[in-house]
């Protein structure tokens, strides 16, 4: 084989190589802080703060898949317990309260200007610690989010986040509607 038609192959290659890699729509890192208002007991809602974070890969322009994870922490009335007083009523004690959701799924986005608005629908598990000394009680449930936000663009590959979500669970075998806003860094790539 010639030198000259070595150097033609290599070429078409690399041109190829870099027109296939250009077909890859990307994906984007998010982490930030989550507040979670969330519905443990029934008539109280309880205030939770934490992280939040995600990664997207695209699979089309407008479409990606996310995995999203979630930490809130606090102190709430404890879910699956009450303490029962001598003769008296059941008052539910305040608890160091974790919860922890691991969601998958759809997202839906796209750009206009610097704005990245999205929609998604995850589907997964949550898990909830309730540590009220000497008592401590946890449950693992399915869960699930809807909801979306808004990326903005702030230098090449950084935007800043503002998301809102719909976070339901079944601890202890209630249902919490649970909601969830976070903001932070997404770093594209």
């Amino acid at each position: 084989m010639s030198v000259k038609r070595t150097i033609a192959i290599a070429f078409t290659l690399f041109m190829l190589a870099g027109t296939v890699y250009a077909q890859v729509p990307g994906g984007n890192v998010y982490f930030g802080y989550s507040y979670m208002s969330a519905d443990l007991v029934s008539n109280n809602r309880t205030s939770l703060n934490g992280w939040n974070g995600s990664i997207e890969g695209k699979v089309l322009p407008f479409i990606g898949i996310v995995a999203d994870f979630s930490g809130e922490y606090g102190t709430a009335p404890v879910l699956s317990a009450c303490l029962v007083v001598s003769f008296g009523p059941c008052l539910p004690p305040s608890a160091s309260t974790h919860i922890q959701t691991f969601l998958f799924g759809p997202r839906v986005s796209v750009s206009v200007a610097k704005f990245r608005p999205f929609a998604e629908a995850l589907i997964g598990a949550g898990h909830i610690s309730e540590n009220a000394s000497p008592f401590s009680n946890s449950d693992t449930s399915f869960a699930y989010a809807l909801g979306g936000g808004l990326d903005y663009h702030l230098i090449p590959l950084i935007s800043w986040r503002l998301e809102g979500d719909m976070v339901q669970t079944r601890f202890f075998s209630n249902t919490q509607n649970n909601v969830r806003i976070s903001t932070g860094i997404v770093i594209h790539f």
